[in-house]
């Protein structure tokens, strides 16, 4: 069970967040280097690894879930048996994403770089698509009515303060 998660990790959010940029680090040395100098470089940096931190708690909780009460993985080929609507689920349909985003948030502020916050654009519109193009209908034929009246009740990107619950 720990080896599907781990595999499940190194071969999604892993690439996403650590080696992909990395790699676009290295594709060039030209970083701008925002605020460099001032006073607001640090509480930018400060807020940058906030942000990222934030951002791998919410993953790793959102992980966790998966496993235990979604009896799953992360991976599209080793779904979850059970709807999580558990948790940071039950604000907002897509908390791992939005981890994930904050880290990738995180290291471009860090790095100042151009670059990474291309990644991130592009992960955060890819994912979009992907979600209404193959993740909710998919979790639609999976599920159901239980997560039709899910999809109804809590927003796909933006947390509601109020959490759902199932009546």
């Amino acid at each position: 069970m720990i080896l599907r998660h781990l595999l499940s990790v190194l071969l999604l959010p892993f690439m996403v967040v650590i080696v992909v940029p990395r790699w676009l680090r290295g594709l060039s040395d030209s970083h701008t280097h925002w605020l460099r100098g001032t006073i607001g470089e640090w509480p930018l940096h400060v807020g940058a690894v906030a942000l990222f931190l934030a951002g791998l708690a919410l993953f790793l909780w959102c992980v966790a879930l998966f496993a235990t009460a979604g009896k799953g993985t992360l991976a599209p080929w080793d779904p979850t048996k059970r709807l999580v609507a558990v948790g940071p689920y039950r604000h907002v349909r897509n908390p791992m994403i939005t981890g994930v985003g904050a880290m990738l948030g995180g290291q471009a502020l860090v790095y100042s770089s151009w670059m990474l916050v291309a990644w991130f654009a592009g992960f955060i519109v890819v994912n979009h698509l992907y979600f209404l193009i193959s993740e909710e209908p998919g979790l639609e034929r999976r599920f159901g009515a239980d997560y039709a009246r899910y999809k109804a009740a809590v927003p796909r990107w933006i947390p509601s303060i109020k959490p759902w619950t199932e009546t």
